[in-house]
Parts: C-alpha cells; sequence; structure tokens
C-alpha cells in the first residue's frame, strides 16, 4: 500500500493564518475533484476560520471524559474507516486526552499515512522540541507540547504561513486571534514586536536547514561531491576607471539571482596601470554601490591579483567579477599576462567574470614598478635580448655589405635601448655585452672571432656598456617616482575612505579600526583606551606576531598580523593621529553631554520657579483669605460659613502640602539622590489601599490580579504613589460608562501591570511629552496640579529599576505599562 504523505504548514506563532491556509487549500483540492475530509480543525472562536469549513466533509469528533470535562479528538478510527484520499487535521503537536489510541496527535497522523492517506496538517515554531529552549527564552512561557525534530523533518513538504509581526499584532487588536479580555494581555507579553520578529526568524532558519538538509541528501544519493552555493556573494573589483559603474551593475545583477546575495566592492589602492583616469570616478562609484545595496572596501596591495583574490576568499565571495584590461595588445605583449588572467589562475573555487567594456584595450599604460621595477618586467627584458638579440644578428649578418658596419652598429644600440627600457639594467648590461661581443664576432674583421685589434673596439664595447646603463637608470627613476606617486595616490584615497566612512554615518572609531586592518592586511586590529578595550576588528590568532600603536597618551592600537614597512608606518601615524583626534572629540562629546544634562537641569528649574510663582500662590491665597475671615472680629459668621471657610483652609493646605512634596520628589529624582528601599512585594498589597485611597469601586475599576502571579521586587511606598497617579489619570480621562482595566501578568523574570482606558487617548507626536515635568496634556485649568504626576511615576519606576510606557488600547484610549523586576525565591524568603 502507497504510503500518504504529510504536508505541514508551519507558522512563527498562533494567529498567522495557518488553519485558516489550510482550509482554504482543502476547499481548493476538494474543487479539483479530491476527496477531502476535516478529521480535525480548531477554530478557536475566529468566524473567518469556522466559515472556511463550511462546504467540506467533517468527521465527527470522539468525545473522552477526564476528570469530569468532556473532551472532544479526532477519530482516528472513523478516518481510517472513511479512508478519505486526503485528510485536514489541525494541530499537529495536539497531547490527546487521556484514553485516546495515541498520546500525541502525530501519532495518530502516523496511522493515517501508513493507511495512504495524504495529510495536511498545521503547527507552531513554539512546538518543535530542539527550539524549545530558545523559545523559553524569548518568550518566558514553557512549551509542554512538543513534536520531535524526526517528525516534522520526515514529512513530505513543510511550507511557511508567514505575517510580518506589525500585522498579526494589527489582527490581534481587532479581535481576530483572541477575544477582547485576553488581548492586552497577550499583545504586552508572548505577542510583543520583538518577540514576534524573533519567533519569525525562528521559523525562516528552521526551514533554510531543513532546505539544506534536503540538499545534502539529493547530492548525496546522486554522488554529487562539488561544492554548491546557494547564497551568492559577489565580489567586483574596482579600478576607479570608467568602466566600474557597468561592473558594479553586472555584479548586482548576478547577486540579485540568488535570494539574500551580497554585493561586495573592493578597490586595491596599487593597481597595475589601472589607475583611475577621470577624478572623481571613484567616488561616484562608492556611492553606486551603497545604492545598489553593497558594500565597499579598499585594500592596499603590492600585487593586485593576490591582494584581490585573498580579499575575495576572505569574505567568503562565491563570484568575482573583473573587467577586461584596458592595456592595449602592445602594452600585453610586452609586459605579460595581465591582473585578469593572474587571477582567474589563483582564484580557485571561485567564478570569476571579465566583463567587457567600453575603455577596454582603449589606453597603453605601463605596469606597476614594483622595487623598483617588478620581476615580470626583468624577466620580460631578459626574453627580449634572448629572442630579439639573434633574430637581429641574423638579419644583419643575412643583409651585410662592406658598408654596412655603421648600421649594423645604430641597431644593436637600438636593442639595448629597448631591453633597457624594458627590463632595467641587468636585462640591458646582459644585452649590451652580448650586443658587443656579437658585433665583434660577426661583423669586425677578422670575422667568427673574438678578436679586438683596434681600441676602438673596446670603446664601443664600453659605450654599449655605458648607454645600457645611462638609460636603465632613468627608466629605474621613473619607476621610482611613478611608485612613489601611487603610493601617495593610494594612502590619500585610504585616508579619504576613512573620512568618507564618518561622514557617513559611521562610528569614527570603529571606520578607523576596520580600515587600518584592511588596508595593511591585518589578521587583526584593536583599539584600547585607558586599558580597556574599545573597539576590535578581525581574529587574532596565538601565533600572530603583535605590534603596538601609541595612540596619544590614552590609547594603543594593537596590530595582530605581519610586520609593516616603513611606509606603511609612516601612514600608520597619519592614521594614528586621526585616531588620537577622534578619542578627544569622543571626550570632549561626553563633556557636552555631560554639560546638556546640567542645562536640562537649568530648564526644568527655570520651569520649577515658574511653576511655583503661579500654582503655589493659588493654594497659599485660599488658605490666606480663610484664615482671615476666620480671625476677624468684625463679622460674626455663622457655624455653617466657618465649617466651610476652615475646609477651604485645610483642602488648601493639603494641596500645598502635596504640591511641595511634588517639587522635593522631581529634585530627588532630578539630582539622583532619590531613596529606594526594595523588597518583595504583592501587587494585591499596593492595588487594594491604592483604590481605597482614591474611593474607587468595582463600577469604576476592573481587576484582573492573578492568584500565581509572582512578587515584585520594589519599594511599597513609591510603587503605590506610582498606582495612584495613574489609576487618577486613568479614571479623569475614561468616558463615565467605561471601567478602568488593571491588570498584571509574568514575563519571564518581569511582571507588567497594565492600566487601560477608553479614553481619547495621546497622538504619537505628543507621547514624548508625557513624562516631561511641568507638561498637562489636555488640561484647561489650574485644578490638576504642576503636571508632575507621570513625570515623577516614571522616576519612581526607573529608581526600581522598572520601566513606565506608553501604549495604545486596543479599541481607542491609551495603556500605561509599569514593568518591574519579579522578586526571586530567594529574596522572597529573606
Amino acid at each position: 500500500m502507497r504510503r500518504g504523505r504529510l504536508r505541514v504548514l508551519l507558522g512563527a506563532a498562533p494567529g498567522v493564518g495557518k488553519t485558516y491556509t489550510m482550509l482554504e487549500e482543502g476547499r481548493r483540492l476538494a474543487g479539483e475533484g479530491h476527496d477531502v475530509v476535516v478529521a480535525f480543525v480548531e477554530a478557536h472562536g475566529r468566524k473567518a476560520t469556522a466559515a472556511m469549513v463550511d462546504g467540506l466533509e467533517v468527521v465527527t469528533r470522539r468525545t473522552e471524559v477526564h476528570r469530569g470535562m468532556a473532551l472532544e479528538e479526532m477519530d482516528v478510527d472513523a478516518v481510517l474507516a472513511r479512508k478519505p484520499e486526503i485528510a485536514l487535521v489541525d494541530e499537529l503537536a495536539h497531547t490527546n486526552a487521556p484514553g485516546s489510541r495515541h498520546p500525541k496527535r502525530w501519532q495518530d497522523v502516523e496511522d493515517l499515512l501508513a493507511a495512504g492517506i495524504d495529510v495536511i496538517s498545521t503547527v507552531n515554531t513554539q512546538h518543535i522540541e530542539s527550539l524549545g529552549d530558545v523559545v523559553l527564552q524569548i518568550t518566558g512561557v514553557p512549551q509542554r507540547e512538543t513534536i520531535p525534530d524526526s517528525v516534522l523533518r520526515a514529512a513530505d513538504q513543510v511550507e511557511v504561513v508567514d505575517l510580518a509581526p506589525q500585522a498579526l499584532r494589527d489582527r490581534l487588536a481587532s479581535g481576530l486571534v483572541y477575544p477582547a479580555e485576553r488581548v492586552d494581555a497577550a499583545l504586552s507579553n508572548y505577542f510583543r514586536l520583538g518577540n514576534l520578529t524573533a519567533l519569525r526568524e525562528l521559523a525562516l532558519l528552521w526551514l533554510a536547514d531543513e532546505v539544506e538538509q534536503a540538499l545534502k541528501t539529493y547530492r548525496a544519493e546522486h554522488g554529487i561531491d562539488r561544492k554548491w552555493e546557494a547564497r551568492e556573494r559577489v565580489v567586483v573589483a574596482l579600478t576607479g576607471g570608467p568602466e566600474g559603474e557597468t561592473l558594479l551593475r553586472r555584479g548586482a545583477r548576478i547577486a540579485s539571482r540568488s535570494s539574500g546575495g551580497d554585493l561586495i566592492a573592493v578597490h586595491v589602492t596599487s593597481p597595475d596601470g589601472l589607475q583611475a583616469r577621470h577624478p572623481g570616478a571613484l567616488d561616484h562609484q562608492r556611492t553606486l554601490v551603497e545604492q545598489l545595496g553593497g558594500t565597499f572596501h579598499q585594500v592596499v596591495g603590492e600585487d593586485v591579483p593576490r591582494a584581490l583574490v585573498d580579499f575575495a576568499r576572505s569574505v567568503d565571495a562565491t563570484q568575482l567579477v573583473i573587467g577586461v584590461s584596458r592595456r592595449s595588445r602592445l602594452a600585453a605583449a610586452f609586459t605579460g599576462p595581465g591582473i585578469g588572467a593572474t587571477v582567474v589562475r589563483e582564484s580557485g573555487d571561485i567564478d570569476v567574470h571579465i566583463v567587457t567594456h567600453a575603455a577596454a584595450g582603449r589606453t597603453i599604460s605601463l605596469p606597476r614598478l614594483g622595487g623598483a621595477l617588478s620581476r615580470n618586467r626583468l624577466i620580460a627584458g631578459f626574453a627580449v635580448a634572448l629572442i630579439a638579440g639573434p633574430l637581429l644578428s641574423w638579419l644583419l649578418a643575412t643583409y651585410r655589405t662592406d658598408s654596412s658596419i655603421t648600421s649594423d652598429v645604430l641597431s644593436y644600440q637600438l636593442l639595448v635601448i629597448v631591453v633597457a627600457l624594458i627590463g632595467g639594467i641587468w636585462p640591458a648590461l646582459f644585452s649590451a655585452v652580448l650586443s658587443g661581443l656579437t658585433l665583434n664576432v660577426l661583423f669586425v674583421e677578422p670575422r667568427y672571432t673574438l678578436t679586438i685589434n683596434d681600441p676602438r673596439q673596446f670603446l664601443a664595447l664600453v659605450l654599449f656598456v655605458t648607454n645600457a646603463l645611462l638609460v636603465s637608470y632613468v627608466v629605474d627613476q621613473a619607476a621610482r617616482r611613478t611608485r612613489v606617486a601611487q603610493r601617495a595616490t593610494a594612502e590619500s584615497q585610504l585616508l579619504a575612505t576613512i573620512a568618507g566612512s564618518v561622514l557617513r554615518g559611521e562610528d569614527a572609531l570603529q571606520a578607523m579600526v576596520t580600515r587600518t586592518r584592511e588596508a595593511f592586511g591585518l589578521t587583526g586590529v584593536r583599539l584600547i583606551v585607558d586599558g580597556e578595550p574599545r573597539v576590535t576588528d578581525g581574529e587574532r590568532a596565538g601565533e600572530d606576531r603583535i605590534t603596538n600603536v601609541p595612540i596619544g597618551s590614552r590609547a594603543v592600537l594593537e596590530l595582530h598580523g605581519q610586520d609593516l614597512a616603513a611606509s606603511e608606518r609612516r601612514l600608520l601615524g597619519v592614521i594614528a593621529t586621526q585616531l588620537e583626534q577622534a578619542i578627544e572629540h569622543g571626550a570632549l562629546a561626553e563633556a557636552a553631554e555631560a554639560a546638556d544634562e546640567l542645562a536640562e537641569t537649568d530648564r526644568l528649574r527655570s520651569a520649577l520657579l515658574a511653576a511655583v510663582g503661579h500654582d503655589l500662590r493659588r493654594p497659599l491665597t485660599s488658605a490666606s483669605a480663610a484664615v482671615s475671615a476666620l480671625r476677624s472680629t468684625d463679622i460674626e459668621l455663622p457655624p455653617a460659613e466657618r465649617t466651610e471657610l476652615l475646609d477651604t483652609a485645610a483642602e488648601s493646605l493639603d494641596s500645598l502640602a502635596e504640591l511641595v512634596t511634588n517639587l522635593l520628589d522631581v529634585s530627588r529624582v532630578q539630582a539622583g539622590a532619590l531613596g529606594v528601599t526594595l523588597a518583595p512585594t504583592d501587587l494585591a498589597d499596593i492595588v487594594f489601599p491604592a483604590l481605597d485611597e482614591l474611593g474607587l469601586g468595582p463600577g469604576a475599576v476592573e481587576l484582573d490580579l492573578p492568584d500565581d502571579l509572582r512578587p515584585v521586587l520594589a519599594d511599597a511606598v513609591l510603587l503605590q504613589r506610582v498606582v495612584v497617579n495613574l489609576l487618577a489619570n486613568a479614571v479623569r480621562h475614561s468616558p463615565p460608562d467605561q471601567r478602568v482595566r488593571l491588570a498584571a501578568s509574568s514575563f519571564q523574570d518581569r511582571v507588567e501591570l497594565r492600566v487601560v482606558d477608553r479614553g481619547p487617548g495621546i497622538p504619537l507626536e505628543r507621547r514624548g511629552a508625557v513624562f516631561v515635568p511641568f507638561q498637562r496634556l489636555g488640561d484647561t485649568d489650574n485644578e490638576t496640579g504642576l503636571g508632575l504626576g507621570l513625570a515623577l511615576s516614571k522616576g519612581f519606576v526607573e529608581g526600581m529599576d522598572g520601566r513606565l510606557e506608553v501604549d495604545d488600547t486596543p479599541g481607542g484610549g491609551l495603556t500605561m505599562v509599569v514593568t518591574l523586576p519579579a522578586a526571586t525565591a530567594e529574596e522572597e524568603h529573606e
């Protein structure tokens, strides 16, 4: 019998639409003529999901009674008896009720598959057994229902049902996932934006790992040994020439063919005759790289092909894009294989794309002159001397006459000059001696013998050597000056890159440390400031040579890798100076930030004085007027009026005392001198006294305090003042027919207290001013104090190592969220 196929719809979290998608697929398959039944689907009260069941055949569920509760489970025997082509089974990781055929639903599904029934099922990321500990760290919620990874990996098809985290939160807030009474707790705990993003990443990574494993299995079954790269990392080599834009766009197209492909541009600053011909071209190409979503890097290398290949390997490149050489065929003939041929030979398993462009072969440029002439030019010089010398001798001997000795001498002299131009002094000396001896043997009487009868013949040989030395010296000096100029260009471009990185908003110290490692080919660089590591880039191996470069009096730049040449140390000195300036700039920025804090304190003090001038005068005036009237002997006051005046004086003095207390508290919060005594505190011991203080009953406040709620680590007095303030604000802004909701819940090692109102809320653009002292958002009278309540509440909560945040109430309104650390078991028993 054919075994059935298992298709699993994997979701990052509840509510992403797995069940809906499964039913939608079932309806599609049924419409195509397939025999589809609903073996088990749990709609969780979602109307849209329940509506998708209509029109599909549903197998009656089996009922099990456990501890007096009737539990419905999938009737496996009924499904096997019905024997459909396709069965829809929801919640693959579900634990069956005691007395069921199997403990787990996935075991029931195995029976269906063994019977030849195809199954479409659903599962969430948090139910995968291997991810249990990771999900617990993210959400703080342990998972009791899990499915072995082997079961899921054995599925014939696994698909991710994806939904953006914010879209899922919007669905939750709209009541499409859970009932309204569960929405607040869900949004503040499991369905936090960060949680959903992490769970989504887990789902995608698990599926990517599954795809990779399937690919490995396929390759093993088909005997494929070579490496397959599913993700492309394309390195584009830029010379600063006009062809750079063409290469970048070609590299971007190659990278885009693979999902998640990376585009990396690199410029080797000591180019082999391919230096930029147009000022600003490299800057334009750097901008283009960023527009294409890539990154730009710059390295200094004596051997351009080797530097290019080494960089490509360091970033795990799969593709390398270079341009066709801009040298002419004549230049290539004299200087040997160019960069392209060398890169292809050295690239190994990295694919190399040599892209043609408009500037290919249009210019003639000499190669890089390394120390002062490269080994390739030295070899080329000897080769020309050994090949061109005999050819020239054959031609001159063939057409020799008695009067041709002058032209013969000049011809050999020309050969010596050409060899000197190509290979420098040693090939030129070799060619000069060889030409002089050949001229004496073949063209000077007596011929075919090496005889110097006339001193002028020896003088000719000396002149050959002298001319060779003079021309070689000029060539060598030109090469040295060119090399120095190229090095200066490379250094200036490196410094410009560092400056550009800082100007583009990158961290100055990180940018300079990173570019230093790249430029000098080091394995790692570490910046130590005041004895503490500040910035690290690259890896440090135990066998690396370590070089310490002082950075002013406060810092040291630690270089790991090869020793630097003297010219490189000079450039490093410039970078060290810039690093010192950046460190000093950072110190000045910190000082400026401290000054800003002092300015803010001064601003608050000014606002305090302005508030005292008005808000404190009101209760003082009221109390003074009431007391003056009571002390007056000119008017006989009835008892009722005396009582009213006494009440007015008492209320004014109480208000004054409260304002003074708040002002003192604000001063302590701003000065960081708030006295906080933390101890394990039961939230119920805080909430009920706060309700009594405000005179609020069940008709005004709805409470949701779980019995198993953990105590918080807080200052009971300060926390009660926070709760009183938040409740008073919520009641003041809520409609008369809407109750304020106060709910608490645990999340990992934190406890949240949410005060929810259905009032007008606060516009997003004004949220930042909510916790600023002396702000009274929406107040139109002077009976609400100085606007210190939320500022004090935030200061109190933060003083208890907590957070006070503003959130939207689903359906309209404002929710104030107090997050505090939960007390540990040891702290509770102290």
